[in-house]
């Protein structure tokens, strides 16, 4: 890769700057590669047909390919083999100093998928190989120039044991495929666009599939097929149906259309990522592809439709358009990440959806932002790419992209994107191209909008309203500020769109005409805040109102107002926007609890949540209210949003407020949980649509409140449920409220559930993940003995992501023991997984990343921890960059 690099210490790796951007001095326009695959050892042959990139290479320019644990076996061009004098190998490239303008280059290594437990590249996973190459994986297949502006045509050979691989896959279209002596047999594979090398792939295994098709906008018939091993192929009807509401989706709203002859899905058990776009073969993660009514939640089922719709927009946002380098990450992720939330906005409920997403931004995009590992949406940046697959990238740049659809509205926004697909098809391209589509079809100009790419942080709005009775006048003060960001100290103001209504006192929306106006009939307009300062002035209004700001979550930013308990409750009880209805309520309650953290660490009783339980007996009580919406209104403000509201964090203090509160409110409000949980119990058989979600998520909301009270009733109630539920989603829910309790319920839940799914690697995973969350004071003596329990990998993410990051990143409480434990516990999995899979030792590693917002000696026992870590000889250039920038102190 031709980008500079910073000058490096012998320990530290070397830092890639956007700035020092280089065109590739080669191109690769034709790509031919030969596997002949077994799982101890694969020989990769390439041929590549290349040419020299004249306007940044001369004839004197040397050939630089990456490589990682590659064994080279031979090197040839135009035929004619290369003495090892002709080129030099070292641990991450092949270099040959001389070579033509134009030319054949054939390369021959050996490479092993078992010992490959990075799950970079081509390893095994259960019974099969697979591959998994962005973002810089295929370098750990064959040398290449291993980046996104690489784009080429693909031809694959697959030859392999047909006994042991009976179905070979890649990308594209399949032209032959036969037996071949010694019990062998090939597949030919090729894919007729242009596509970089992190969208390659290849799948070998003993598969089955279920199959469909789907018919095109313009007629053509598309073959649809989802594979996976044989246990698990009952579960794929859910995702074979999400696939085709995606496609049908993306016709109907963007006007894209699917263009090959077929669409493949693997299901894979060992998984970095949740899935990958590749070209034609996606390939998931077990756990995000895979659902049946008895082992999949309602969650799951959504979060499969989402994510199915999402590797399945790529097509376009990713694979047609892809990014130039990997700092424009965000230009495929970002877009496709706001793209799949209206596709699952559109099929389920709209404000709910929204909810789910601005939670991900509350706890934890917004904690980024405020971390030592702040960067923008478009880092300038990196020591390691695969650090940067992070909510900032995906979640924030999703709302960057929001916030372009609500300037120029959506028909505008489907002419920007028209103008993006059909200027840029084929090519690898940035963020100002995108923004450059979006100004040049609406006819406006975007330079201030760009800063939410290059700036850091979370801006804070500061809201002061007054209003003026004389004349019927209400204004609207609004400040806009960002805190100081590794690099960046100085910020420049944001361009923020603001979605406001204002309330009369019966809760209708108000007619909104801003001064100098002649009429206006608008109840919700957008405010455009440009400057750090604004004043915006509304006429004609009879009385003072309430205002209800930022609705829908329009910008990703914080919102301060001072407002009374009494305010809060009328918008919780009258918002017509549902997202800022519930907004009101999380306020509300944060309010509360914020009083109660102040008593518990005064070592006062802690008050009495009176308000809130009366705004929330309101709710209950309305009829006509979205289940899923009421639900979610009953759930409190999570211990990390609670957390972020604190200037020195206090987990015991947060943990004891909400447990308090929950109580207070289940035994006040008790005959209410009761009525909604017997309303919403069904024996009918399982459902996936909105409707039947909702009544079970408030049921089981219920369930969780009338557990605090842990009257022999309830508990009985809730066992049954676990015992006789006809659905994971209500079997889960009971489970997880037991595992909170020490009764002789939970233990023989826990016990039955096990022995009823321990053959199902997706349900085991629920299994350890509920277990490490409960708040039980023995939870992390529980969670180390399950470490060493048989059904326990660490070279299975899904098993650490289950089990460790449920721990440590789910349970703060128990995590941030004061004797530091929970932190000598989570540098000691770090530092094995570095060996194993740096990927998923770096992504715990930011787990304490902000150590210096807790106590004083919490803050020792962290920064030992991460010391430990940094002081370990071979550290990943993933680890090591997540720790050395954890440990500078502001």
């Amino acid at each position: 890769m031709d980008i500079k690099h910073a000058e490096q210490s012998p320990v530290s790796p070397s830092t890639i700057f956007l700035k020092d951007y280089r065109q590739p001095a080669y191109w690769i326009d034709q790509v031919e590669l030969e596997f002949d695959l077994a799982a101890e050892k694969t020989q990769v042959k390439s041929r590549l047909t290349m040419r020299r990139n004249n306007t940044v290479a001369s004839a004197d320019t040397p050939l630089q390919l990456d490589g990682n644990e590659l064994v080279l076996q031979a090197v040839s061009i135009d035929g004619k083999a290369l003495s090892t004098a002709q080129y030099q190998v070292d641990d991450e490239h092949l270099t040959i100093q001389h070579v033509p303008a134009n030319f054949i280059l054939s390369i021959e290594v050996l490479i092993s998928p078992e010992k490959n437990t990075a799950l970079e590249g081509l390893y095994k996973s259960s019974r099969m190989l697979s591959t998994q190459c962005e973002p810089e994986g295929f370098r750990r297949i064959t040398y290449f120039i291993d980046r996104p502006d690489v784009m080429s045509r693909y031809r694959v050979k697959l030859i392999a044991d047909k006994q042991r691989y009976p179905v070979l896959l890649s990308n594209g279209n399949r032209l032959q495929q036969g037996d071949l002596p010694g019990g062998k047999h090939y597949a030919l594979w090729e894919d007729p666009s242009l596509k970089p090398s992190y969208l390659f792939a290849l799948v070998a295994g003993d598969l089955q599939h279920i199959e469909d098709h789907y018919v095109t906008m313009s007629g053509r018939n598309v073959a649809l097929q989802l594979y996976t091993e044989a246990e698990n192929i009952h579960k794929c009807e859910h995702a074979m149906r999400s696939l085709k509401q995606a496609m049908a989706w993306d016709e109907q709203t963007y006007g894209r259309e699917y263009d090959l002859d077929i669409f493949m899905i693997v299901a894979v058990n060992d998984f970095n990522m949740g899935a990958m776009e590749n070209k034609g073969l996606n390939i998931f993660n077990a756990a995000c592809v895979l659902a049946s009514p008895d082992t999949a939640t309602d969650d799951d089922y959504y979060s499969i439709q989402s994510i199915v719709g999402h590797e399945y927009f790529h097509n376009w946002s990713g694979n047609r358009v892809t990014c130039r380098d990997w700092f424009q990450l965000s230009l495929k992720e970002g877009f496709t990440v706001y793209r799949d939330q209206e596709f699952s906005a559109d099929l389920n409920s709209r404000g709910v959806k929204r909810i789910d997403d601005v939670n991900v931004l509350r706890n934890a995009q917004f904690a980024e932002d405020s971390s030592p590992m702040a960067h923008p949406i478009r880092p300038d940046r990196y020591m390691e790419i695969n650090n940067f697959y992070t909510v900032t990238v995906y979640n924030k740049g999703a709302e960057v992209v929001r916030m372009i659809r609500n300037l120029v509205g959506a028909e505008g926004f489907r002419h920007g994107t028209d103008l993006y697909f059909s200027r840029h098809d084929g090519q690898a391209v940035t963020t100002e191209d995108f923004v450059a589509a979006m100004e040049q079809a609406n006819k406006i100009e975007l330079t201030q909008f760009k800063r939410w790419y290059n700036q850091a942080g979370t801006p804070q709005l500061q809201v002061n309203g007054q209003y003026d009775a004389a004349q019927r006048q209400y204004r609207l003060q609004i400040t806009q500020s960002c805190a100081a960001t590794p690099n960046q100290t100085e910020k420049l103001p944001f361009h923020i769109p603001v979605a406001i209504g204002l309330l009369d006192s019966n809760g209708r929306d108000l007619p909104l005409r801003l001064q100098g106006e002649s009429n206006s009939s608008q109840t919700q307009r957008v405010l455009q805040l440009t400057r750090p300062q604004h004043e915006f002035i509304f006429e004609d209004i009879p009385a003072r109102p309430v205002p209800s700001l930022a609705r829908g979550f329009s910008a990703p930013v914080k919102v301060s107002i001072e407002r009374s308990e009494d305010e809060l409750a009328f918008l919780l009880a009258h918002d017509t926007d549902a997202f800022n209805r519930w907004d009101a309520g999380q306020n509300l309650a944060l309010q509360e609890l914020l009083r109660q953290i102040t008593a518990y660490q005064r070592g006062e009783p802690m008050p009495e949540p009176l308000r809130l339980q009366d705004a929330l007996l309101k709710v209950m009580q309305d009829n006509n209210i979205d289940k899923m919406l009421l639900s979610q209104i009953l759930s409190l403000p999570s211990e990390g949003y609670l957390a972020d509201q604190m200037s020195i964090v206090d987990v015991d203090a947060i943990f004891n407020a909400r447990l308090f509160t929950r109580r207070y409110l289940a035994k006040q409000l008790f005959g209410e949980f009761e009525r909604l949980y017997k309303i919403n119990a069904s024996n009918s058989k399982y459902e996936f649509n909105s409707q039947a979600m909702a009544a079970r998520a408030l049921k089981n909301v219920a369930l969780g409140y009338l557990m605090e009270t842990e009257t022999p009733t309830v508990i009985e109630q809730c066992y049954q449920q676990y015992a006789c539920a006809n659905n994971m989603t209500d079997r889960q829910a009971a489970l997880a409220i037991l595992c909170h309790y020490n009764l002789p319920e939970r233990k023989l839940a826990l016990e039955n559930f096990f022995q009823r799914f321990e053959h199902d690697a997706q349900v085991v995973d629920k299994w350890f993940a509920l277990q490490a969350r409960s708040r039980l004071p023995d939870c992390f003596l529980h969670v180390t003995s399950l470490m060493n329990h048989a059904a326990f990998s660490l070279k299975n993410p899904n098993k650490v992501r289950a089990l460790i990051s449920s721990f440590c990143m789910g349970n703060p409480v128990r995590f941030h023991r004061k004797d530091g434990a929970g932190y000598a516990f989570l540098a000691e999995q770090i530092l094995a997984l570095n060996k194993l899979n740096p990927q998923i030792a770096s992504r715990l590693a930011k787990i304490m990343s902000r150590w210096q917002r807790y106590d004083s000696s919490r803050q020792e026992l962290m920064q030992r921890a991460l010391q430990r870590i940094k002081s370990e000889k071979d550290l990943s250039k993933d680890v090591y960059e997540i720790v050395s920038k954890s440990l500078v102190e502001n």
